[in-house]
């Protein structure tokens, strides 16, 4: 076997050599070759434990290579090698440093073989994710990630606490199946779900996701919720409230989906939904249930993807994100290619037969009714209805065609295809979304367990058609009615954010005189420094100045003299400052060089005197 390495390192690697890279061709090379350096390192792993080091007297292993961390390691090598391609024309550097970090944190999640290791990329993902937002350089996007941020860290710490307290139980830090029940597996399990953006923890994610910048969205949608599905497929399979909580998660984010107008936000609330389909087939825990689970994460990663590149091209060339403002705009005539390429991502995430998500989804739906929990099957079901409606027909027809309001006479917008490379990625996604439809066996072959599971059954086929046709129909009937709706949609969210600037408030008052205060303190600091370097030699005798300008003033008013005083103090005061506004001058202060050569003479007679007489 050749020698392979932890595919995280490659990318953080890589995330320290892109700033140094400055000539821009070399650069853009170097962002594609480290995916591919990374994938090349996956395809040489076998099976095993790897890179296994002592700690404090544990394990922790970088290495825990098997079917379940591979196929989520390719998927995630995959995507990113394309949303690098997507993110070529950038010239932030900082984007792309993050967007390594990221990467690279999410794998060293995935091939973590203890909790310790699992923790510390797990809050790597969550630092670097958020200067993704950041980099919008937004007002939105810096409150947005600040959210963001704080909700992951309440996450993490939820998740440390649920460490150390299943350490000191059992003794041992493997990251494996846990036990569920008791505090540890709560707290642990709540860490992960935060990340899996399960209601009512999944806020964050419609909140943060549409004002990130147009590449970092289609990173953040690959990485932070699918890596909370590996984990959870690793240690919580079979964990009933899963199931339920998928269920209500799936049809919950069409829910909010079809009433959102923000094109981003309407794919956002699609990614909760999604994930639902993914942690319920985690919950029922049978084999082809966790089989659906893993492989519609596989899908899903590149259909949402393609669906965040489709809508980030139109934010790219047009600036605007809302329907109200592209409708009836016709963007078709002028941006054919990537409406093209977004329907094959809106086909594959509806689950229409021949694209991707419809090997994937119904595997997931057909686990359901496998174990005859017909609510779960129905939910699943509804969901997909809402997503086919919203995702391939609502969010397409308003952005690229649409009706103008009553009374409106809107212009055409100056619009063309987004820049080649973001049409290269997007077909290469789109190419795969149909390739992985075609032949489902491709990603089959490397799922945990053997699937018998035929997608191309006349009956699964059928009832899928009938599903879309009968939306289609309705869609059609109430076109006029479906339009977007320059509303707010109010979620979880509000119940931390409007306690939390109440929190703000309370303890901002208190605090705020106390940092006023030393505020002014570093300030004069800062500028007394600045004031005494402009001449450094005259430093010595200020201080000296300023002392017995202190001194005399105390015995003054001791003795009861100040008043009388009071003007020469006044006159000391006036020549300290006068001194201190003194610059240096090397007509005024240089000393004669041969004052050098007798201080140098003088040191080096001293210690000849010490070397012979102590020393000899």
């Amino acid at each position: 076997m050749i020698e392979t390495v932890p595919p995280a390192f490659i990318f953080m690697v890589g995330a320290i050599f892109l700033p140094i890279l400055r000539e821009r061709r070399l650069n853009q090379v170097f962002q594609l070759l480290i995916p591919a350096i990374a994938f090349i390192d996956l395809l040489y792993m076998d099976q095993g434990t790897y890179w296994s080091y002592q700690f404090l007297g544990y394990e922790l292993i970088f290495g825990r290579v098997d079917k379940l961390s591979l196929c989520f390691g390719y998927i995630f090598v995959i995507i990113a090698f394309l949303g690098m391609a997507y993110a070529l024309h950038m010239r932030e550097v900082g984007q792309q440093v993050a967007a390594f970090l990221y990467i690279g944190s999410t794998l060293g999640v995935t091939f973590a073989g203890d909790l310790f290791t699992l923790f510390a990329f797990w809050e790597i993902m969550a630092i670097s994710a958020v200067f993704l937002i950041w980099h919008q350089r937004t007002e939105a996007a810096l409150n947005a990630g600040f959210r963001y941020i704080m909700v992951h860290i309440f996450g993490g710490c939820a998740l440390l606490a649920g460490i150390i307290i299943h350490v000191v139980n059992t003794g041992s830090i493997h990251f494996g199946y846990i036990e569920y029940g008791g505090l540890a597996s709560l707290l642990i399990l709540l860490g992960f779900i935060i990340s899996a953006a399960v209601p009512p923890f999944h806020a964050w994610l419609a909140d943060a996701y549409p004002e990130a910048t147009v590449t970092g969205a289609v990173f953040l949608s690959a990485f932070t919720t699918k890596s909370a599905v590996y984990v959870l497929a690793r240690s919580f399979p079979g964990v009933e409230p899963l199931m339920w909580l998928g269920a209500i998660m799936a049809v919950y984010g069409v829910v909010y989906a079809l009433m959102e107008n923000d094109i981003r936000r309407v794919l956002a609330y699609h990614i909760i939904s999604q994930v639902g389909y993914m942690v319920c087939g985690v919950g029922i825990g049978t084999e082809m249930g966790l089989n659906g689970s893993i492989a519609h994460a596989f899908c899903h990663i590149l259909y949402k993807a393609l669906l965040f590149m489709g809508t980030g091209a139109v934010i790219h060339v047009t600036g605007k994100r809302k329907i109200t403002e592209l409708q009836g705009r016709n963007l078709y005539k002028m941006m054919p290619i990537c409406l093209s390429l977004y329907l094959i991502a809106g086909f594959s995430i509806s689950g229409v037969p021949l694209f991707n998500g419809f090997i994937s989804k119904n595997m997931v739906v057909a686990a359901a009714a496998e174990i005859h929990r017909v609510p779960v099957y129905l939910f699943l079901h509804l969901a997909s209805i809402g997503t086919f409606l919203s995702t391939t027909l609502k969010l397409p027809y308003g952005t690229w065609f649409g009706k103008a309001p009553e009374g409106e006479n809107l212009e055409e917008i100056e619009a063309e295809e987004p820049p080649l490379n973001m049409l290269i990625a997007m077909g290469l996604t789109a190419f795969l979304c149909i390739f992985t439809g075609l032949y489902p066996r491709v990603l089959y072959d490397i799922l945990p367990y053997a699937v018998d599971y035929h997608p191309y059954a006349p009956s699964h086929v059928v009832v899928s058609m009938q599903l879309l046709l009968f939306t289609a129909a309705a869609f059609w009937l109430s076109i006029d009615k479906l339009g977007g709706e320059a509303t707010i949609s109010l979620d979880t969210d509000w119940f931390y954010r409007k306690p939390g600037m109440l929190l703000l408030w309370l303890f901002s008052h208190p605090l705020q005189g106390l940092r006023f205060g030393l505020q002014s303190l570093f300030t004069r600091m800062v500028t007394n420094a600045i004031s005494l370097s402009k001449n450094p030699i005259l430093v010595p005798e200020i201080a000296i100045r300023y002392i017995h300008l202190m001194v005399i003033n105390r015995l003054y008013h001791a003795l009861g003299l100040y008043e009388d005083k009071l003007d020469e103090l006044r006159e000391l005061q006036s020549r300290l400052a006068a001194m201190r506004k003194m610059t240096y001058d090397n007509d005024v202060y240089r000393r004669p060089i041969g004052l050098g050569v007798l201080l140098a003479l003088t040191l080096l007679f001293v210690y000849g005197l010490i070397y012979f007489i102590v020393l000899r």
